[in-house]
């Protein structure tokens, strides 16, 4: 799965797909029912920039900190990434508020809150993703699945022209971080959550950064990042944002009754 920000740092030659706003697609994965999936965000800008979200409540998005985008919107109701659909409600970004914590060179607390110009109307194509009542660490071996209009192979400019979503699994962060190491210090912290495919060919890619991990249908992490050019690789599987106690105190606070 795939991030683009150009940093000079190791970070950068694993985390490279990170850049701006465009972020990680679904290998392996298959088109989901049309707005079966109503919390999934489209977040665009006008250079082509483009994330995946999640809606929390009418106003709000949840995505990846390092999505943040000039000038950018936010599609809600969306099953194809460019066809007109009645369902879909286009608005303005008011505010994109990323995590305190956040260090885009680690990708540690890869978190946003991007707040609306006004408020969703929710219909069946549109309703809010629940936060977890908890911040439970899912277990190695969990499924979990991941859903976005990114890239469905490693070749540039081949995101999928409608929602698309894979079933990972978590992979025990002791064997990712034998994947993602610099100078045998961990890049894998408790803070995220690895999953992919023990044989490959089930991540996400560029384009689906941002969007919500969930395992066992609950809301457990958000896309962050991987090695770049190597979705769906057995040795560069997927890592996304846990959803921890304190990233969960900060979304209540900062969505409040707004």
């Amino acid at each position: 799965m795939g991030a683009f920000l150009a940093l000079y740092t190791f970070s950068a030659l694993i985390l490279l797909l990170i850049h701006g706003g465009l972020c990680a697609d679904i290998i392996g994965g298959t088109e989901v029912a049309p707005h079966s999936r109503p919390f999934m965000a489209q977040i665009k800008d006008s250079q082509g920039h483009f994330c995946g979200g999640a809606l929390i409540k009418e106003n709000w998005v949840l995505t990846a900190a390092h999505c943040e985008m000039k000038g950018g919107k936010v599609v809600l109701g969306a099953h194809s990434l460019k066809a007109r659909e009645k369902q879909k409600q286009t608005f303005k970004i008011a505010k994109q508020i990323r995590y305190p914590c956040y260090d885009p060179s680690s990708k540690e607390n890869d978190i946003m809150l991007i707040q609306l110009q006004k408020r969703a109307t929710l219909t069946t194509a549109v309703k809010p993703i629940p936060l977890p009542t908890s911040d439970d660490d899912p277990k190695p071996g969990t499924i979990c699945t991941v859903a976005g209009w990114g890239q469905t192979d490693n070749r540039p400019k081949t995101l999928s022209a409608t929602l698309r979503e894979v079933n990972i699994t978590v992979i025990r962060r002791q064997i990712c971080n034998n994947k993602y190491h610099y100078n045998g210090n961990p890049v894998i912290t408790e803070n995220m959550i690895c999953a992919g495919a023990e044989s490959g060919n089930r991540d996400s890619c560029l384009g689906d950064s941002g969007g919500p991990l969930r395992c066992n249908n609950v809301m457990r992490g958000i896309t962050s990042f991987g090695k770049p050019k190597k979705c769906g690789s057995v040795d560069g599987p997927g890592v996304y944002t846990r959803l921890t106690k304190q990233h969960l105190q900060w979304i209540r606070k900062t969505i409040g009754g707004a």
